[in-house]
């Protein structure tokens, strides 16, 4: 009989980013914009992943093309976090799961994985979504980049950079997965660091505030989750299935979806749930695609 360990951590992952929104406005509220947030926090999560794993750094000195995995995943990290806290959670969320339908595209030039069929009915299926997201009712195909927010243009460019971050991981998959965590927190923190500075001396945010334990605390709090739920993904990722993984992790946009209507009192309109539905089927056919090549 299997554990059902493995697919509770990875609920449990689902469930930490699927909530991540809510500590994030919190923070916002109290005065520390989400991009400082992200720098300070993946500092602390940086640091502790040094005291456990200290051998980890000398391991990623190795290995300088970790630079571009540090990059994605600062600046996916970076998008999401912004565009979480200042627009539609449940409308953020489908478009950040565009990431198969880049994947497929991202794999296809970097990779030399030429799409099948499957893929490009994925594709399809999420673009498809996509448009019923972002497009009002009233409104002509013309007008779909009308009505694009800042958050949802954050949404679009972190899904991107998901999707190239696991592209990237697949590609340097020889490389030790110490140095490559350490790589993905030391981009998180930098490109947080680096996009709060540039974006505060535009006057786009704010500069870093003086110091209140209010949005301390929390940023203590979820510093603490995202390494726990690092872990659990490492851990339910290592005793399952690629494929299964997948599924699972799905589970984030029920989280995100509901949490966000209980307790930020967001709509649900039909568009959004039928653009949502052609965007998870999407995802799913990537995971069942992937379960079944395994």
């Amino acid at each position: 009989m299997h554990s059902p360990l493995p697919v509770f951590a990875l609920l449990l992952n689902a469930l930490i980013w699927g909530l991540s929104w809510w500590p994030f406005r919190l923070m916002h509220e109290a005065g520390l914009h989400p991009l400082w947030a992200t720098a300070a926090m993946y500092a602390l999560v940086l640091a502790g992943l040094l005291a456990l794993r200290p051998a980890s750094i000398r391991q990623a000195l190795q290995y300088p093309v970790l630079l571009l995995l540090a990059a994605s995943s600062g600046l996916n990290n970076v998008a999401f976090n912004w565009a979480v806290t200042v627009g539609d959670v449940v409308r953020v969320i489908l478009l950040f799961y565009l990431m198969p339908a880049w994947a497929v595209l991202l794999a296809w030039r970097l990779l030399g994985e030429k799409p099948t069929p499957m893929a490009l009915l994925r594709l399809l299926l999420a673009f498809g979504g996509v448009v019923l997201v972002l497009l009002p009712a009233d409104a002509s195909l013309s007008g779909l980049f009308a009505g694009l927010t800042v958050a949802d243009a954050l949404a679009v460019f972190g899904g991107f950079m998901f999707a190239l971050t696991n592209v990237l991981l697949r590609r340097f998959q020889g490389i030790p997965a110490q140095a490559r965590m350490l790589a993905m927190f030391a981009g998180c923190m930098s490109m947080g660091l680096l996009t709060a500075l540039t974006a505060g001396s535009l006057g786009v945010v704010p500069g870093f505030p003086a110091f209140d334990g209010s949005w301390a605390l929390v940023a203590l709090g979820l510093a603490g989750l995202l390494m726990l739920g690092n872990w659990a993904l490492q851990f339910g990722a290592a005793h399952l299935p690629s494929g299964v993984t997948s599924v699972v992790m799905l589970s984030e946009v029920v989280f995100a979806s509901v949490s966000s209507v209980l307790i930020a009192n967001e709509q649900l309109s039909a568009r959004t749930l039928a653009g949502g539905a052609l965007i998870m089927g999407a995802a799913l056919l990537a995971s069942l695609g992937r379960r079944r090549q395994a």
